[in-house]
């Protein structure tokens, strides 16, 4: 059964290999567990409660990946734009309720464009080398983050980065990138998640990884208005409310599962739509005890989406929206490459499906309290490991809910330990540069930018905003315009306006200062 739902056949996987590539996913990106509560809290939100929602929502939005989308990727709430988030709040521009509010807004826009088919236009506009050169730029890019969690780069303020000391954290981490290249060369399923293993138990042995305190953590149920103490007394307090809210969430999670099917196509994906909104609504009033779905919701339903509709706001969503959808585009389009998730003439199957639920995603996490989900690069280090279908996804996202109770043994796993695993996503996804015509400058040149700068500019979106305009440039400047497709026109656009949107007033009072 399981077999026949995920195609384990068709895709030449079993559920060993699944299981492996899903755990190798977790490890490789446990630790968002801890970091982005450390972003967000920045932006005066609860920590404790972000770690909670944090797991949460990746472990949600990965399982819908996994059952609707039959894909080996993980969603989570981004880094980067957590920073991005922590920024617009600590900076005085909004306050975090707000800020959610920008963030499901987003989301919105994402999901109307997806179902317009704007996106997979987009995707579909971009050439063959680019998509390439995108794989090998993301490589470097978390090649780059593999060798600075692991301590072999650091920070130089002379050079900007410089090579660290050989600390035994390093040697222990480089001896689990060791025991991966061996595995590897041998041809052992689970090379990554073994080596680190062997880096995790010898940090133990060292003693530079403190034992746990306790092995589970059970999270407290929260205490909210006038709900305060068991469920009983919370049904009791409020039970027409709590009606309400039972309906509204079945109802959403109905329209959910119709829409991600295309059974009602529009009709069901406008009614998730609306049922989102009347739920946002219902939060920002704060109505009904939905915060006992989960622990520590202090955080849910509180976005505020009527201050998020100002005007002055709309250029921030913009910014999101690019960020996450071109961070988005560059890791789904490597992932589903990597994944042979193409179909002959080399077109990503399923991407709609995907596009959608990343967009959906994005409001889920809005809704319980965070700041925007996307896909993850890290999965292709699962994807590696032989990860080919949403089983993939599936153990993932369940690690994750495990994760809820066992905090503080995910938390023994060192950042030197999970760093090799990425250093050998970067190495296997180089192979992509083969692909590349460097005699033909026309296509070199962009591929080439987009390359650099993913990496140098430590962002997927800039580097690919870079290589769009510079494809763009050189195919006008040489009289090829007929090989640009309309809709990469339009990306090019949206490129110039990410690039230069915060300094837009700057040039405006700079042109009327002409005249």
């Amino acid at each position: 059964m399981v077999s026949q739902f995920f195609q384990l056949k068709e895709r030449q996987t079993s559920i060993k290999i699944e299981v492996v590539a899903g755990a190798t996913t977790f490890l490789t990106m446990a630790y968002i567990i801890f970091v982005n509560p450390a972003v967000l809290s920045e932006a005066g939100m609860d920590q404790k409660a972000l770690i909670a929602v944090t797991c949460m929502v990746t472990a949600i939005a990965t399982l819908i990946v996994g059952t609707f989308a039959n894909a080996p990727i993980a969603m989570a709430p981004g880094m980067g734009l957590n920073a991005f988030f922590a920024y617009l709040v600590g900076s005085g521009k909004m306050d975090w309720q707000t800020a959610l509010g920008v963030v499901f807004l987003s989301g919105l826009f994402f999901l109307i464009l997806t179902l317009l088919g704007l996106r997979k236009r987009i995707v579909g506009a971009i050439p063959a080398s680019l998509i390439s050169a995108i794989a090998v730029g993301i490589g470097l890019f978390i090649t780059f983050i593999g060798l600075k969690n692991l301590g072999i780069v650091v920070k130089d303020e002379n050079t900007f980065v410089s090579a660290g000391p050989l600390t035994l954290t390093v040697l222990i981490g480089l001896f689990g990138l060791l025991v991966m290249i061996f595995f590897e060369m041998r041809g052992i399923k689970g090379s990554l998640l073994i080596g680190i293993a062997f880096s995790s138990v010898l940090a133990v042995v060292f003693g530079y990884v403190d034992k746990p305190v306790a092995i589970v953590s059970v999270p407290s149920l929260p205490h909210f208005g006038n709900i305060s103490g068991s469920i009983i007394d919370a049904l009791g307090s409020n039970g027409l409310l709590w009606g309400m809210w039972t309906i509204l969430l079945l109802a959403t999670l109905v329209m959910l599962v119709l829409a991600l099917r295309d059974v009602a196509g529009w009709r069901s994906a406008t009614g998730f739509l609306v049922l989102c909104v009347i739920m946002g609504i219902l939060g920002y009033y704060k109505t009904g005890p939905i915060e006992l779905l989960a622990p520590h919701f202090g955080l849910t339903f509180s976005l505020d989406i009527f201050e998020a509709l100002k005007w002055s706001f709309f250029a921030t969503i913009f910014t999101l929206m690019f960020v996450d959808m071109f961070d988005s585009i560059g890791t789904l389009v490597v992932c589903c490459h990597q994944a042979n998730m193409v179909d002959e003439n080399n077109r990503i199957k399923g991407l709609d499906r995907l596009l959608g639920i990343d967009a959906i995603a994005t409001m889920i996490g809005a809704l319980l309290g965070t700041s925007t989900t996307t896909a993850y690069i890290e999965s292709a280090a699962g994807i590696e490991q032989g990860g080919r279908t949403g089983l993939t996804s599936i153990v993932t996202g369940v690690l994750f809910l495990l994760a809820l109770l066992f905090v503080p043994i995910v938390g023994i796993v060192p950042e030197y330990a999970t760093a090799p695993a990425l250093i050998m996503v970067g190495l296997f996804m180089m192979k992509e540069v083969k692909k590349i015509d460097f005699t033909n400058l026309e296509e070199a040149f962009p591929a080439f930018i987009i390359m650099v700068m993913i990496a140098l500019s430590y962002s997927i979106s800039t580097g690919l905003a870079f290589g769009f305009i510079s494809f763009a440039l050189i195919k006008l400047v040489s009289g090829k315009t007929k090989d640009i497709k309309p809709a990469m026109w339009g990306i090019a656009i949206l490129s110039i306006l990410f690039l230069t949107l915060d300094r837009l007033p700057n040039i405006i009072t700079w042109l009327k200062n002409l005249t």
